[in-house]
């Protein structure tokens, strides 16, 4: 038999969708206040907000002939058309969050109007509807909601601790704070003011006054308009990451909005900035005509759908990697605001990549020895120049993809004895990234007029604004991964493949050859050619001349544990992404190789050839940079800055 449920029943199950747990009032209830054009708004919460939910504003306020239809289901104030509904411009729309809160709980609604001389208050027990009755208050409205899921146990039963709620609670006054910092907002838990928010212009005071100097300090703006899809607010430096992505802030419109495309956009823009598994901090506006968004598919109204979600995937995207690529992300060392004094920008203006200051007779020599690294002579002397020598270990293919314009500078005449160092020779192989040769204290440093190796894993150098210490293996990894990219992506398309006299047969499992048949294009693409040879057997005849010291059937094996780890979705360019990392790692120097004077001086050459050495492609910082303030303060100095000696 089918029968019509009863309105209160259909509250109660509309209530489910709605109303999960005593944050989905706080949010439903903040989200009127801000509509109704809110300047302030207080929320008072008590028992994790299953006592007490309490939330009074400054906003138009309502009559008391308005009362009965706020409790009503399906009667809102925010589509005043039906055609309203494909423009939507408010925070809330759909007229059932009251009616839902109204079943589930002791409700009593007082407001009063402008232009009213007096308030009126309306109360409802799980449904029942009482009287309305006059009463004294100011213009605007306030909404007590006790004993949440009083006459719904099963639902009060699966509330969590009211340590849990406080922090659901906490969370969802955060999103709506942060979105509207032109509101003043206070929060309290009892008589414990939580948070007290005066309105501001700068967004960025509102991030800090919840997240602390930690996050505003490392904050860097975006800005960027297409006319029709804007992008503005901060993302965070590639330093200050999280393990998930609850620290991603993402509002369409003035709602905050949770989208999987748009994270992922996100993702990729910090693609090689940060560690595996680690996730970017954002707080990001997004603006768009509200007839390009659907956001009627969510009962809470926190997903949408956009009629073109490529056009605002790639809109974000470009905007975050064009920043990053034309900004110094170079990790800084000390507080904060040290470094910004030192480079003199504040967050998110951040200066190009810094070049050396080299006075002019520098400069003209370091011209000279860039000619002579192109042309193997000395300028104006025609004598032919020692050839330059290849990095250390396996790696005698790296010539072959080095830069032109090396940079080889001998020892200037004025070093003190003690600072010199003895000719090239030949350097130590290094077993792994954690082992070093033992090398005699004073042969331990190669100096250049550009930088100093320590510990045979760390360059030191400096620019105009402080020093700067470089891991030399992550340095050359990046270098690396760029070289062979562009090999890969430009061109004919693929690395430079070792063809095999003899080809080498390996044994797979039936899983293996069978991936390995299906990827044959993508490993050609990386310069490993196979063949089928029968059984499980594949032949490789041909691998990456730049791994020529790496066995050819570990080289396919590796490839293979990068194409599964990819799954089976993936694409082809993550997939070569993360092969192209691999080679990379592995044709890079060690931590451990002592390097020449020359392949110091090529290394430290070829950082300023990339927008991207600031960090591996595994997302590590390739260098550190101290700033001359804060070195001043670490050694004391600041009060001694004006004086030229000390």
């Amino acid at each position: 038999m089918i029968r019509q449920l009863p309105p209160n029943l259909v509250n109660q199950i509309a209530a489910g969708e709605v109303i999960e747990r005593p944050a989905s009032v706080v949010k439903e209830l903040l989200e009127n206040s801000i509509d109704a054009g809110a300047h302030r708004v207080e929320v008072t919460i008590q028992g994790g907000g299953s006592e007490l939910i309490r939330i009074a504003d400054d906003g138009c306020g309502m009559t008391p002939d308005q009362l009965p239809l706020a409790i009503a289901s399906h009667a809102t104030s925010k589509l005043p058309d039906d055609e309203s509904l494909f423009h939507v411009q408010t925070l809330g729309f759909r007229g059932e969050a009251i009616a839902s809160i109204a079943s589930v709980s002791q409700l009593t609604i007082r407001s009063r109007a402008v232009g009213q001389d007096v308030g009126a208050e309306i109360v409802v027990r799980g449904g029942a509807i009482e009287p309305i009755a006059p009463c004294g208050c100011p213009v605007g409205t306030v909404v007590e909601v006790r004993n949440l899921f009083f006459n719904t146990p099963v639902r009060h039963r699966f509330m969590r601790t009211a340590q849990t709620e406080n922090g659901h609670v906490v969370e969802a006054f955060t999103r709506l704070a942060l979105a509207n910092s032109n509101v003043h907002f206070i929060l309290r838990n009892g008589d414990r003011v939580l948070y007290d928010l005066p309105p501001t212009t700068r967004w960025s005071q509102r991030i800090a006054a919840f997240f602390g100097d930690e996050i505003a300090q490392s904050l860097i703006q975006i800005d960027s308009d297409d006319a029709e899809v804007t992008v503005a607010g901060y993302v965070c430096d590639p330093s200050v990451s999280r393990g998930n992505a609850r620290m991603q802030y993402l509002f369409l419109n003035g709602r905050h909005i949770r989208d999987r495309a748009l994270q992922h956009a996100l993702g990729e823009s910090y693609r090689g900035l940060l560690m595996v598994g680690r996730n970017p901090v954002c707080f990001l506006r997004l603006s768009m005509p509200p007839e390009l968004i659907d956001v009627n598919v969510h009962p809470t109204k926190l997903e949408v759908r956009f009629t073109d979600s490529g056009r605002v995937y790639a809109r974000l995207l470009q905007t975050l990697r064009h920043h990053f690529l034309s900004h110094d992300m170079t990790m800084r060392v000390g507080p904060p605001s040290a470094v910004v004094s030192a480079v003199g920008q504040q967050a998110g203006d951040m200066s190009a990549t810094a070049t050396l200051n080299l006075s002019p007779g520098e400069n003209a020599h370091r011209q000279s020895v860039i000619d002579w690294a192109r042309t193997g002579t000395n300028v104006g002397s025609g004598t032919t120049a020692a050839p330059f020598r290849p990095f250390p270990g396996d790696r005698d293919a790296f010539t072959e993809l080095v830069n032109h314009n090396q940079v080889a500078p001998t020892v200037p005449a004025d070093v003190a004895p003690w600072d010199r160092v003895d000719p090239p020779h030949t350097p130590h192989a290094a077993t792994n990234d954690h082992e070093q040769p033992s090398v005699a204290p004073e042969r331990s440093a190669a100096v250049t007029s550009l930088g100093l190796q320590i510990h045979n894993r760390y360059l030191v150098t400096q620019d105009e604004a402080g020093m700067v210490v470089i891991d030399q293996h992550a340095l050359h990894e990046r270098v690396m991964y760029e070289r062979i990219r562009e090999k890969v992506l430009g061109g004919d398309g693929q690395l430079e493949m070792q063809r095999m006299l003899v080809p080498e047969p390996v044994s797979l499992t039936p899983a293996e050859r069978t991936l390995a048949i299906e990827s044959k294009a993508i490993l050609e693409r990386i310069g490993i050619e196979i063949d089928e040879f029968g059984g499980d057997t594949i032949l490789i005849s041909g691998y990456p001349a730049m791994l020529g010291k790496t066995p050819p059937a570990d080289l396919l094996r590796q490839a293979l544990e990068s194409i599964v780890a990819a799954g089976k979705h993936s694409e082809a360019r993550d997939l070569l992404d993360s092969l192209l990392h691999q080679i990379a790692c592995k044709a890079a120097i060690k931590a451990g190789d002592r390097l020449s004077i020359e392949e110091i001086s090529s290394l430290l050459e070829q950082r300023d050839l990339y927008q991207d050495t600031h960090h591996c492609p595994h997302g590590r910082p390739t260098a550190l940079f101290f700033s001359r303030d804060e070195l001043d303060r670490m050694f004391g100095r600041l009060g001694h800055r004006a004086r030229a000696t000390t």
